[in-house]
């Protein structure tokens, strides 16, 4: 059986194709599936895994539940919550079009790629991990490493002949030893990272609600880069991706740089200066400049995250 969690209305602009193909752009994603426009995704809901199911129709996204009993009311608050956050459904983005309108080198961007949002990572200690296990690696083998972390360590739902994996919970995580992370080839510094970012989590010293309660982005990520193993890019990563602060700008980002060389016609990577004089265009909309770019590549590279 499965069971409507809800219906949500979809803002303008938006356009599932663009989500649809963010959402593909790996093969080795191993936390959501797509299957003929449908995504399925497992969240955990009141320290429950719950498999759900999305699907575009006209101009609603409908959510459903599937494999549990009927949903209480709580449950389907929950399940559209976290929808409309990994979709960022409640941004209204007629104001960064408006500007990308007179932005050098990605004024076409907006577009071309019209309705496409920032994908989000709802939860935080999936937002931290993913964004430790990337530093200095290439974004494939950042993948392998994910897809081993989850499907060792996280919780498994079959169903009608297919896995779908729930991310692995700090209090999970917070029990392991180095030696145990470095089994599926993290190293020791990132194997130290994580389980220190788990640690705080399950100790309550670290949560989503505490970084955002006073409002502030900059505080923020003067908070999450005093943590070890997280500096400025990881910050902005999480800024960007979880906490969703617009205005967040992970300078440093290797695809960022080559999806600005590509766009200037350049044979170097740009300045950091030279990003911060493009930027400055893109005021408060660092983020979704960032993202647009980033798609900007998916004709060099199926992978960017």
């Amino acid at each position: 059986m499965k069971y409507k969690a809800s219906s949500i209305q979809l803002p303008e602009p938006f356009s599932m194709s663009e989500m649809i193909g963010y959402l593909t752009r790996s093969a080795n994603e191993c936390l959501f599936y797509v299957e003929a426009d449908n995504v399925y995704r497992m969240i955990r809901v009141e320290n429950e895994p719950v498999l759900v199911e999305i699907t575009c129709r006209n101009d609603e996204l409908e959510v459903w539940i599937l494999d549990g009993i009927p949903p209480t009311k709580s449950v389907r608050v929950t399940v559209d919550g976290y929808v409309r956050d990994w979709f960022d459904l409640d941004r209204d983005l007629r104001p960064f079009y408006r500007q990308m309108e007179h932005c050098p080198y990605v004024s076409g961007l907006g577009r071309d790629h019209t309705g496409l949002r920032i994908v989000g990572v709802p939860d935080l200690f999936e937002a931290l991990c993913w964004a430790i296990v990337g530093q200095q690696i290439n974004l494939a083998f950042a993948y392998t490493l994910k897809r081993r972390f989850v499907e060792t360590f996280g919780e498994c739902l079959r169903l009608n002949g297919k896995e779908f994996w729930l991310f692995p919970s700090p209090e999970t995580i917070a029990n392991l030893s180095v030696a145990e992370l470095r089994s599926i080839q993290f190293t020791s510094r990132k194997s130290e990272y994580v389980l220190e970012v788990a640690k705080r989590m399950t100790e309550g010293t670290l949560s989503k609600t505490s970084l955002m309660q006073s409002g502030d982005f900059k505080a923020a990520e003067r908070d999450l880069v005093k943590i070890r193993g997280i500096g400025p890019w990881t910050a902005n990563y999480v800024l960007m991706r979880c906490l969703r602060d617009p205005s967040a700008f992970p300078i440093e980002d290797v695809g960022l740089h080559n999806a600005v060389k590509e766009r200037l016609g350049i044979n170097r990577k740009p300045t950091l200066d030279e990003l911060r004089a493009i930027a400055s265009k893109w005021t408060g909309w660092e983020a979704y400049a960032t993202f647009y770019l980033w798609r900007s590549l998916y004709h060099t590279f199926r992978c960017r995250d």
